[in-house]
Protein backbone atom coordinates (compact mmCIF):
# COMPACT_ATOMS: atom_id res chain seq x y z
CA UNK A 1 0.00 0.00 0.00
CA UNK A 2 0.88 3.66 0.06
CA UNK A 3 2.61 5.29 2.15
CA UNK A 4 -0.42 7.93 3.31
CA UNK A 5 -1.06 10.17 6.51
CA UNK A 6 -4.34 9.95 7.40
CA UNK A 7 -6.55 12.70 7.83
CA UNK A 8 -6.48 13.95 11.60
CA UNK A 9 -2.96 12.37 12.27
CA UNK A 10 -0.85 15.46 12.60
CA UNK A 11 -1.74 17.75 15.84
CA UNK A 12 -2.42 20.64 13.47
CA UNK A 13 -5.30 18.74 11.96
CA UNK A 14 -6.95 17.88 14.98
CA UNK A 15 -9.15 20.63 16.96
CA UNK A 16 -8.02 21.01 20.02
CA UNK A 17 -8.46 18.08 22.52
CA UNK A 18 -9.69 18.21 26.27
CA UNK A 19 -8.88 15.57 29.02
CA UNK A 20 -12.27 15.21 30.96
CA UNK A 21 -11.57 15.22 34.67
CA UNK A 22 -14.75 16.24 35.96
CA UNK A 23 -17.84 13.98 37.49
CA UNK A 24 -20.13 16.35 35.02
CA UNK A 25 -17.78 16.19 31.75
CA UNK A 26 -17.43 12.49 32.74
CA UNK A 27 -21.19 11.78 33.24
CA UNK A 28 -22.31 13.57 30.04
CA UNK A 29 -19.16 11.30 28.36
CA UNK A 30 -20.64 7.94 29.09
CA UNK A 31 -24.03 9.38 27.94
CA UNK A 32 -23.07 10.39 24.27
CA UNK A 33 -20.58 6.66 24.26
CA UNK A 34 -23.72 4.72 25.72
CA UNK A 35 -25.88 6.53 22.57
CA UNK A 36 -23.31 5.25 19.64
CA UNK A 37 -23.13 2.58 17.98
CA UNK A 38 -20.73 -0.54 17.26
CA UNK A 39 -18.04 -1.86 19.30
CA UNK A 40 -16.42 -0.04 21.91
CA UNK A 41 -12.53 1.09 21.16
CA UNK A 42 -10.59 1.47 24.47
CA UNK A 43 -7.31 2.48 25.40
CA UNK A 44 -4.84 2.98 28.57
CA UNK A 45 -1.55 5.02 29.15
CA UNK A 46 0.54 4.42 32.06
CA UNK A 47 3.49 5.96 33.51
CA UNK A 48 5.87 2.67 33.01
CA UNK A 49 9.72 3.40 33.60
CA UNK A 50 8.35 6.84 35.91
CA UNK A 51 5.93 5.78 38.26
CA UNK A 52 6.05 2.99 40.38
CA UNK A 53 2.23 1.82 39.84
CA UNK A 54 0.69 0.29 36.72
CA UNK A 55 -2.23 2.52 37.08
CA UNK A 56 -3.71 4.38 34.40
CA UNK A 57 -3.11 7.92 33.92
CA UNK A 58 -5.11 8.04 30.75
CA UNK A 59 -7.98 6.06 29.31
CA UNK A 60 -9.06 6.61 26.11
CA UNK A 61 -12.45 5.77 24.41
CA UNK A 62 -13.84 5.70 20.73
CA UNK A 63 -17.04 4.65 19.62
CA UNK A 64 -18.98 5.43 16.28
CA UNK A 65 -21.90 8.01 16.39
CA UNK A 66 -20.45 8.94 19.47
CA UNK A 67 -16.55 10.33 19.21
CA UNK A 68 -13.07 10.45 20.73
CA UNK A 69 -13.25 10.70 24.85
CA UNK A 70 -10.07 11.40 26.73
CA UNK A 71 -10.49 10.86 30.71
CA UNK A 72 -7.92 11.03 33.67
CA UNK A 73 -8.43 8.17 35.44
CA UNK A 74 -7.02 9.61 38.96
CA UNK A 75 -9.52 12.69 38.71
CA UNK A 76 -12.65 10.78 37.88
CA UNK A 77 -11.53 7.72 40.37
CA UNK A 78 -14.73 5.53 39.42
CA UNK A 79 -15.83 4.28 36.15
CA UNK A 80 -19.13 2.22 37.48
CA UNK A 81 -21.07 4.70 35.19
CA UNK A 82 -19.50 3.60 32.42
CA UNK A 83 -19.04 0.33 33.03
CA UNK A 84 -22.42 -0.55 33.42
CA UNK A 85 -23.20 1.71 29.77
CA UNK A 86 -20.81 -0.65 27.83
CA UNK A 87 -20.44 -3.87 29.53
CA UNK A 88 -22.80 -5.64 27.06
CA UNK A 89 -20.70 -4.49 24.10
CA UNK A 90 -17.52 -5.98 22.10
CA UNK A 91 -14.56 -3.67 23.63
CA UNK A 92 -11.58 -3.47 20.92
CA UNK A 93 -7.97 -3.52 22.42
CA UNK A 94 -4.83 -3.64 21.01
CA UNK A 95 -2.85 -6.40 23.17
CA UNK A 96 -5.13 -5.72 25.52
CA UNK A 97 -3.13 -8.13 28.34
CA UNK A 98 -1.39 -5.14 28.59
CA UNK A 99 -4.41 -2.95 29.76
CA UNK A 100 -6.88 -4.88 31.31
CA UNK A 101 -5.42 -4.96 34.53
CA UNK A 102 -5.19 -1.14 35.01
CA UNK A 103 -8.95 -0.90 33.48
CA UNK A 104 -9.96 -3.31 36.03
CA UNK A 105 -8.75 -0.97 38.92
CA UNK A 106 -10.51 1.75 37.93
CA UNK A 107 -13.67 -0.74 37.19
CA UNK A 108 -13.67 -1.18 33.75
CA UNK A 109 -13.78 -4.93 33.08
CA UNK A 110 -15.37 -6.08 29.66
CA UNK A 111 -17.06 -9.48 29.07
CA UNK A 112 -16.19 -9.94 25.59
CA UNK A 113 -13.06 -8.13 23.31
CA UNK A 114 -11.47 -8.47 20.12
CA UNK A 115 -7.35 -8.13 20.70
CA UNK A 116 -6.20 -6.54 17.29
CA UNK A 117 -2.58 -7.43 17.76
CA UNK A 118 -3.49 -10.68 19.47
CA UNK A 119 -5.53 -11.21 16.00
CA UNK A 120 -3.26 -9.81 14.08
CA UNK A 121 -0.81 -12.36 15.36
CA UNK A 122 -3.50 -15.53 14.55
CA UNK A 123 -3.64 -14.11 11.14
CA UNK A 124 -0.04 -14.47 10.14
CA UNK A 125 1.33 -10.88 9.85
CA UNK A 126 4.92 -10.81 10.42
CA UNK A 127 4.89 -7.24 12.34
CA UNK A 128 2.03 -6.82 14.84
CA UNK A 129 2.72 -3.68 16.15
CA UNK A 130 0.02 -0.91 16.32
CA UNK A 131 1.87 1.65 13.75
CA UNK A 132 2.99 -1.26 11.70
CA UNK A 133 -0.56 -2.97 11.52
CA UNK A 134 -2.13 -0.09 10.92
CA UNK A 135 -0.13 1.07 8.28
CA UNK A 136 -0.27 -2.61 6.36
CA UNK A 137 -3.76 -3.20 6.91
CA UNK A 138 -5.63 0.47 6.90
CA UNK A 139 -2.88 2.47 4.53
CA UNK A 140 -2.30 4.99 7.28
CA UNK A 141 1.07 6.10 9.00
CA UNK A 142 0.44 6.21 12.36
CA UNK A 143 3.60 8.12 14.40
CA UNK A 144 4.46 6.52 17.50
CA UNK A 145 6.52 9.07 19.10
CA UNK A 146 4.98 9.73 22.32
CA UNK A 147 4.51 5.60 23.18
CA UNK A 148 7.10 6.05 26.29
CA UNK A 149 5.91 9.26 27.36
CA UNK A 150 5.79 10.21 31.66
CA UNK A 151 1.36 10.29 30.89
CA UNK A 152 1.50 11.10 34.75
CA UNK A 153 2.41 14.82 33.82
CA UNK A 154 -0.27 17.26 33.97
CA UNK A 155 -0.71 19.32 31.65
CA UNK A 156 -0.96 16.61 28.87
CA UNK A 157 0.57 18.05 26.03
CA UNK A 158 -1.53 18.72 22.98
CA UNK A 159 0.62 16.43 20.69
CA UNK A 160 0.44 13.47 23.15
CA UNK A 161 -3.54 13.68 23.35
CA UNK A 162 -3.54 13.37 19.29
CA UNK A 163 -1.36 10.46 19.90
CA UNK A 164 -3.11 8.83 22.40
CA UNK A 165 -6.67 9.72 20.66
CA UNK A 166 -5.23 8.08 17.26
CA UNK A 167 -4.57 4.84 19.08
CA UNK A 168 -8.29 4.07 19.54
CA UNK A 169 -10.01 6.09 16.74
CA UNK A 170 -8.51 3.42 14.16
CA UNK A 171 -9.21 0.50 16.49
CA UNK A 172 -12.92 -0.31 14.92
CA UNK A 173 -11.59 -0.12 11.29
CA UNK A 174 -8.82 -2.02 12.45
CA UNK A 175 -11.09 -4.08 14.00
CA UNK A 176 -13.01 -5.13 11.21
CA UNK A 177 -9.95 -5.21 8.65
CA UNK A 178 -7.97 -8.17 10.91
CA UNK A 179 -11.69 -10.20 11.42
CA UNK A 180 -11.80 -10.76 7.42
CA UNK A 181 -8.82 -11.62 7.89
CA UNK A 182 -8.94 -14.54 10.18
CA UNK A 183 -12.33 -15.30 8.58
CA UNK A 184 -11.05 -15.95 5.04
CA UNK A 185 -8.16 -17.92 6.29
CA UNK A 186 -10.42 -19.91 8.66
CA UNK A 187 -9.55 -18.74 11.97
CA UNK A 188 -11.84 -16.71 13.37
CA UNK A 189 -13.05 -19.67 15.73
CA UNK A 190 -9.23 -20.04 17.05
CA UNK A 191 -9.00 -16.09 17.60
CA UNK A 192 -12.11 -16.23 19.76
CA UNK A 193 -10.95 -18.49 21.76
CA UNK A 194 -7.56 -16.88 22.57
CA UNK A 195 -9.46 -13.29 23.48
CA UNK A 196 -11.92 -15.26 26.19
CA UNK A 197 -8.49 -17.01 27.39
CA UNK A 198 -6.84 -13.48 27.65
CA UNK A 199 -9.82 -12.31 29.70
CA UNK A 200 -10.12 -15.41 32.07
CA UNK A 201 -6.00 -15.14 32.22
CA UNK A 202 -5.29 -14.45 36.10
CA UNK A 203 -2.07 -12.48 37.05
CA UNK A 204 0.69 -15.23 38.50
CA UNK A 205 2.04 -14.05 41.94
CA UNK A 206 6.06 -13.66 41.67
CA UNK A 207 7.64 -15.84 43.74
CA UNK A 208 11.11 -14.20 45.23
CA UNK A 209 10.54 -11.01 43.02
CA UNK A 210 13.76 -9.86 43.83
CA UNK A 211 15.46 -12.64 42.06
CA UNK A 212 14.64 -10.46 39.04
CA UNK A 213 17.07 -8.01 39.83
CA UNK A 214 19.37 -7.34 36.49
CA UNK A 215 22.95 -9.11 37.24
CA UNK A 216 21.41 -11.12 39.97
CA UNK A 217 22.69 -14.30 38.54
CA UNK A 218 26.38 -13.12 39.46
CA UNK A 219 25.38 -12.77 42.94
CA UNK A 220 26.62 -16.26 44.73
CA UNK A 221 27.24 -16.38 47.78
CA UNK A 222 23.97 -16.60 50.49
CA UNK A 223 24.82 -14.37 52.47
CA UNK A 224 25.35 -11.57 49.32
CA UNK A 225 22.27 -12.64 48.20
CA UNK A 226 20.60 -12.20 51.51
CA UNK A 227 21.95 -8.24 51.20
CA UNK A 228 20.46 -7.76 47.54
CA UNK A 229 17.01 -8.92 48.99
CA UNK A 230 16.87 -6.76 52.08
CA UNK A 231 17.94 -3.97 49.28
CA UNK A 232 15.32 -4.37 46.89
CA UNK A 233 12.76 -4.69 49.64
CA UNK A 234 13.72 -1.29 50.52
CA UNK A 235 14.01 0.12 47.55
CA UNK A 236 10.91 -1.49 46.97
CA UNK A 237 9.05 0.00 49.74
CA UNK A 238 10.43 3.50 49.10
CA UNK A 239 9.35 3.62 45.56
CA UNK A 240 5.77 2.89 46.56
CA UNK A 241 6.35 5.19 48.75
CA UNK A 242 7.26 8.21 46.64
CA UNK A 243 5.12 6.54 43.49
CA UNK A 244 8.35 6.89 41.28
CA UNK A 245 10.13 3.53 39.23
CA UNK A 246 12.47 1.95 41.28
CA UNK A 247 15.16 1.94 39.01
CA UNK A 248 15.01 5.26 38.71
CA UNK A 249 15.97 5.80 42.60
CA UNK A 250 18.61 3.48 42.10
CA UNK A 251 19.15 1.29 39.44
CA UNK A 252 19.93 -2.52 39.48
CA UNK A 253 22.84 -2.71 38.88
CA UNK A 254 23.96 -0.49 41.87
CA UNK A 255 22.38 -2.89 44.27
CA UNK A 256 23.94 -5.77 42.75
CA UNK A 257 27.08 -4.29 43.18
CA UNK A 258 26.72 -3.18 46.84
CA UNK A 259 25.43 -6.79 47.45
CA UNK A 260 28.56 -7.95 45.97
CA UNK A 261 30.58 -5.80 47.56
CA UNK A 262 29.35 -6.07 51.22
CA UNK A 263 30.54 -1.89 52.20
CA UNK A 264 31.53 -2.50 55.73
CA UNK A 265 30.53 1.59 56.73
CA UNK A 266 27.78 3.83 54.98
CA UNK A 267 31.24 5.92 54.18
CA UNK A 268 32.45 3.09 51.96
CA UNK A 269 29.28 2.60 50.32
CA UNK A 270 28.94 6.25 49.71
CA UNK A 271 32.20 6.24 48.15
CA UNK A 272 31.17 3.05 45.92
CA UNK A 273 31.37 4.91 41.86
CA UNK A 274 28.78 2.08 40.88
CA UNK A 275 25.70 3.17 43.69
CA UNK A 276 24.27 5.77 41.71
CA UNK A 277 21.02 6.86 41.34
CA UNK A 278 18.94 9.93 41.94
CA UNK A 279 18.21 8.66 45.64
CA UNK A 280 21.50 6.69 46.42
CA UNK A 281 22.81 9.77 48.67
CA UNK A 282 20.25 11.22 50.04
CA UNK A 283 18.88 7.85 51.27
CA UNK A 284 22.01 6.73 52.42
CA UNK A 285 21.07 5.30 55.39
CA UNK A 286 17.79 3.43 54.34
CA UNK A 287 20.06 1.28 51.61
CA UNK A 288 22.98 1.27 54.55
CA UNK A 289 20.68 -0.14 56.80
CA UNK A 290 19.46 -2.86 54.72
CA UNK A 291 22.99 -3.99 53.95
CA UNK A 292 23.09 -4.23 57.93
CA UNK A 293 19.70 -6.20 57.75
CA UNK A 294 20.63 -8.26 54.87
CA UNK A 295 24.42 -8.99 56.79
CA UNK A 296 22.45 -9.68 60.44
CA UNK A 297 19.66 -12.08 58.67
CA UNK A 298 19.34 -15.31 60.63
CA UNK A 299 17.92 -17.47 56.80
CA UNK A 300 20.21 -16.44 53.91
CA UNK A 301 18.49 -17.40 50.70
CA UNK A 302 19.03 -20.52 48.48
CA UNK A 303 21.60 -19.67 45.82
CA UNK A 304 19.51 -21.50 43.65
CA UNK A 305 15.72 -20.41 43.03
CA UNK A 306 12.85 -22.50 44.25
CA UNK A 307 11.17 -23.90 41.87
CA UNK A 308 8.03 -25.46 40.81
CA UNK A 309 7.43 -29.18 39.84
CA UNK A 310 7.99 -28.43 36.22
CA UNK A 311 10.93 -30.33 34.24
CA UNK A 312 14.11 -28.90 34.36
CA UNK A 313 15.77 -26.95 31.38
CA UNK A 314 15.55 -28.75 28.22
CA UNK A 315 19.38 -28.08 27.58
CA UNK A 316 20.69 -30.88 30.50
CA UNK A 317 17.51 -33.31 28.91
CA UNK A 318 20.12 -35.21 26.91
CA UNK A 319 21.77 -36.23 30.05
CA UNK A 320 18.81 -36.42 32.84
CA UNK A 321 16.40 -38.64 30.40
CA UNK A 322 17.69 -39.11 26.86
CA UNK A 323 14.11 -40.04 26.45
CA UNK A 324 12.12 -37.13 27.36
CA UNK A 325 14.84 -35.16 24.71
CA UNK A 326 14.16 -37.14 21.82
CA UNK A 327 10.21 -37.23 22.32
CA UNK A 328 10.57 -32.92 22.78
CA UNK A 329 12.91 -32.17 20.22
CA UNK A 330 11.03 -34.64 17.80
CA UNK A 331 7.68 -32.67 18.94
CA UNK A 332 9.09 -29.53 18.32
CA UNK A 333 10.23 -30.00 14.84
CA UNK A 334 6.35 -31.26 14.11
CA UNK A 335 4.74 -28.43 15.99
CA UNK A 336 7.29 -26.02 13.78
CA UNK A 337 6.44 -27.75 10.44
CA UNK A 338 2.74 -27.24 11.47
CA UNK A 339 3.55 -23.37 12.71
CA UNK A 340 4.85 -22.37 9.22
CA UNK A 341 1.72 -24.49 7.21
CA UNK A 342 -0.89 -22.44 9.21
CA UNK A 343 1.31 -18.98 9.40
CA UNK A 344 0.43 -18.79 13.01
CA UNK A 345 3.59 -18.44 15.28
CA UNK A 346 4.66 -21.46 17.41
CA UNK A 347 4.05 -19.71 21.08
CA UNK A 348 0.31 -18.77 19.74
CA UNK A 349 0.18 -22.78 18.33
CA UNK A 350 0.84 -24.16 21.54
CA UNK A 351 2.93 -22.67 24.37
CA UNK A 352 6.60 -23.98 24.59
CA UNK A 353 5.81 -24.50 27.92
CA UNK A 354 3.01 -27.08 27.70
CA UNK A 355 5.13 -29.22 25.16
CA UNK A 356 8.54 -29.29 27.75
CA UNK A 357 5.26 -30.14 30.07
CA UNK A 358 3.90 -32.99 28.78
CA UNK A 359 7.30 -34.44 26.77
CA UNK A 360 8.89 -35.17 30.12
CA UNK A 361 5.89 -36.33 31.90
CA UNK A 362 3.77 -38.32 29.07
CA UNK A 363 0.44 -39.86 29.45
CA UNK A 364 0.96 -43.48 30.46
CA UNK A 365 -0.69 -44.11 26.49
CA UNK A 366 0.41 -42.01 24.15
CA UNK A 367 -2.32 -41.42 21.37
CA UNK A 368 -4.24 -38.53 20.71
CA UNK A 369 -7.51 -38.83 23.42
CA UNK A 370 -4.64 -39.33 25.80
CA UNK A 371 -2.15 -36.18 24.74
CA UNK A 372 -4.95 -33.40 24.46
CA UNK A 373 -6.05 -34.83 28.10
CA UNK A 374 -3.01 -33.78 29.14
CA UNK A 375 -2.62 -30.62 27.00
CA UNK A 376 -6.28 -29.53 28.68
CA UNK A 377 -5.04 -29.57 31.91
CA UNK A 378 -2.45 -27.89 31.31
CA UNK A 379 -4.38 -24.80 29.95
CA UNK A 380 -4.40 -25.19 26.11
CA UNK A 381 -7.63 -24.43 24.36
CA UNK A 382 -10.10 -26.40 21.97
CA UNK A 383 -8.36 -25.36 18.31
CA UNK A 384 -4.80 -25.72 20.08
CA UNK A 385 -5.41 -29.21 21.09
CA UNK A 386 -7.59 -29.75 17.44
CA UNK A 387 -4.07 -28.80 15.66
CA UNK A 388 -1.31 -30.30 17.77
CA UNK A 389 -2.63 -33.28 19.72
CA UNK A 390 -1.99 -35.95 17.19
CA UNK A 391 1.17 -34.53 15.80
CA UNK A 392 2.66 -34.69 19.32
CA UNK A 393 1.14 -38.53 19.86
CA UNK A 394 3.12 -39.24 15.80
CA UNK A 395 6.26 -37.72 17.48
CA UNK A 396 6.15 -39.19 20.65
CA UNK A 397 6.07 -42.82 19.19
CA UNK A 398 8.58 -41.63 16.37
CA UNK A 399 10.78 -41.19 19.21
CA UNK A 400 9.93 -44.28 21.40
CA UNK A 401 10.71 -46.25 18.13
CA UNK A 402 13.93 -44.44 17.06
CA UNK A 403 15.00 -45.18 20.68
CA UNK A 404 14.50 -49.04 20.61
CA UNK A 405 15.93 -48.80 16.74
CA UNK A 406 19.33 -47.65 18.27
CA UNK A 407 19.13 -49.83 21.82
CA UNK A 408 18.76 -52.91 19.03
CA UNK A 409 21.35 -51.63 16.73
CA UNK A 410 24.26 -50.78 20.14
CA UNK A 411 23.49 -54.95 20.49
Amino acid sequence: MTDTTAPGTKPEDHVPLIVIDTVEGYRAAVAEIAAGTGPIAIDAERASGFRYSQRAYLIQVFRRGAGVYLFDPPAIGDFRELQDAIADEEWVLHAASQDLACLREVGLDPARIFDTELGARLAGLPRVGLGTVVEQLLGIHLAKEHSAADWSTRPLPQSWLVYAALDVELLPDLRDAVHDLLESAGKLEFAEQEFQATLAKETPVRVDPWRRLSGIHGVRSPRALAVAKALWEARDAYAQEVDTAPGRLVPDGSLVAAAKALPPTKRDLAGMKEFVGRASRSQLDRWFGAIEAGLAAEETPPVRAPGDAGPPPPRIWSDRDPEADKRLKTARAAITAISEHVSIPVENLLTPELLRRVAWTPPAQVDRESIGAALAELGARPWQIDATAQVIADAFVEAAQSAADGSADAS
